[in-house]
């Protein structure tokens, strides 16, 4: 996918080595390490190239893991909304939600839902190392950027873990469908017939003919039945139902998709109203401008409760640097979602005030999570978890229009940090291999995990990285204003050879990008 006619070209510099500092998760002091470049602007397209090999973005800053060297591998992940049913715990919280909206009804106990809201983001605490080090170099910065504190931050919300009864009980409830679907009666109705019992005063003169005859004509009456209650059903759902996914086959019986449950119709004295409106992260957009103020409020009051931040901490320098500053070039391309792509504030208006905003990115082919801030005042509501699900079905409806547009990014899992793990239950999912950067489903993953913190997922040992760069020469430059493939810039160049950095660079970025982005050299 190209970038779109008058979009500004990605323009990144690469910090040179590898960046150590204290790791959030295991307390390691200098057991985290990953490589980072500024992105002084980049498109949607370069940057779903980017987090398909591991890359995540903070602000204008993006980094990647050092996967076999560092303290806690962060591996990329991702859900299929398309095939995404909400688990036990997620539909208690999507019910709690409609009870309080419905009826004002809720309990402040303890909420299983999200004991993780004030750790998301422990690696937030130990990124001064790395915001000291840009600093220091800023004022040598020769496009005049403005560099952003880097912080690792997540969805964040953790959850009961998925009960292996609910799995089973799944799988047979889509295994019973599909037999419903074509007529075929299913095992819970099927009759097996069953000898007689040995006993004093049976017959064994007389063959069992009627009872066998018996049992054949209950068979044919069920599949009658059954057939019968399946055209019914299907027809119904045909005339009546909008089909949120019309390639998929209207089956009987099927759960409950989380559109069913977000979208519930309140009553006409509903306790509350709950609005979200999507909203462009630009402060040329009169939404946007309009709500910053109320936006940074909650933010300050989320960091200061949930994180212990202090008020300095959270002003609006740092707030705009961290969540309203975005590389991402908007692209409105007509094939593309009515918003467009971009970098979004996904804003949960409650009665009038904002209780929540989800920071997201919109791009080619999924909805990418970045940050999510509320008020603790409503922690109650489960609002990570619920804001994660309504991220989901976000997905799901953009897919109605753009339909390559269908996976939903959820940032880094991190199986050696426990309280990390709840990514997972967002079923189904995929980790990114961090060696040959092919998608794996996490239920193949989760038992190498279990033996090592770093894993290739990639069971086929001839399989490589295909993105690899091999040759640099065709590498984009951008060298004293001036565009210009890698062995021009080499013959321009003066003093010593940066080729080891540059071919760090590509091996990082990968053939595809290192030919589309500009590697900013002075």
């Amino acid at each position: 996918m190209a970038a779109a006619l008058g979009t500004s070209p990605t323009i990144v510099e690469y910090f040179e080595g590898e960046d150590f500092y204290s790791c959030g998760y295991c307390k390691n002091e200098s057991g985290s390490r990953s490589n980072g470049m500024w992105a002084h602007s980049m498109t949607v397209q370069d940057y779903q190239a980017l987090i398909d090999r591991g890359w995540r973005r903070s602000g204008k800053y993006v980094y990647k893991p050092v996967m076999n060297q560092t303290c806690c591998p962060q591996y990329t992940i991702r859900c299929r909304p398309l095939h995404f049913q909400p688990s036990k715990s997620h539909k208690k919280v999507l019910k709690k939600m409609f009870k309080f909206l419905s009826k004002g009804e809720f309990s402040r106990g303890n909420n299983e839902e999200e004991p993780m809201d004030s750790q998301m983001d422990d690696a937030a605490v130990d990124d001064f190392v790395l915001k000291s080090k840009l600093d220091l170099q800023s004022d040598h910065r020769p496009l005049g950027e403005d560099y952003n504190e880097i912080i690792e931050c997540e969805v964040k919300e953790k959850e009961e873990s998925l009960e292996a009864k609910e799995t089973k009980e799944l799988n047979q409830s889509y295994d019973e469908k599909e037999k419903l679907g074509s007529g075929e009666p299913s095992s819970s109705v099927k009759v097996v017939p069953s000898a007689p019992k040995p006993g004093k005063g049976a017959d064994l003169s007389k063959p069992p003919c009627r009872k066998a005859k018996d049992i054949r004509k209950e068979r044919k009456r069920q599949k009658l039945i059954l057939k019968s209650q399946t055209d019914k059903l299907e027809g119904f759902q045909i005339q009546h139902e909008p089909q949120p996914f019309p390639s998929e086959k209207p089956k009987l019986n099927q759960p409950k998709s989380i559109e069913d449950f977000i979208f519930d119709t309140l009553p006409e004295d509903a306790a509350h109203q709950l609005e979200v409106r999507l909203v462009p992260v630009s402060f040329e957009d009169p939404e946007f401008k309009s709500s910053f103020c109320q936006s940074l409020s909650l933010y300050a009051k989320y960091q200061m409760a949930i994180h212990k931040d202090t008020a300095a901490e959270c002003e609006e320098a740092e707030f705009t640097r961290f969540l309203c500053s975005s590389p991402l070039e908007a692209e409105s391309p007509p094939n593309g979602p009515d918003c467009g792509y971009g970098s979004f504030h996904q804003q949960y208006w409650l009665d009038g005030k904002i209780i929540a905003v989800g920071v997201i990115d919109i791009l080619p082919y999924c909805v990418s999570s970045v940050y999510l801030y509320y008020d603790p005042d409503y922690s109650f509501l489960s609002l990570g978890v619920y804001s994660a699900l309504r991220e989901i079905a976000f997905t799901r409806q953009l897919h109605e229009k753009t339909s390559q547009l269908s996976y939903y990014y959820m940032g880094f899992y991190i199986h050696s940090c426990p309280k990390m793990r709840y990514k997972g239950q967002y079923r189904p999912s995929d980790l990114l291999c961090p060696e040959t950067y092919v998608w794996v489903p996490i239920e193949q993953c989760l038992p190498a995990l279990e033996n090592s913190k770093y894993c290739r997922f990639n069971q086929d040992t001839k399989a490589v990285d295909e993105e690899r760069v091999n040759e640099l020469d065709r590498l984009r430059v951008l060298y004293k204003r001036t565009i210009m493939p890698y062995n021009i810039y080499k013959k321009r160049q003066k003093g010593p050879s940066d080729e080891a950095i540059v071919q760090q660079y590509a091996d990082l970025v990968g053939q595809t990008c290192s030919e589309r982005m500009l590697l900013f050299r002075s």
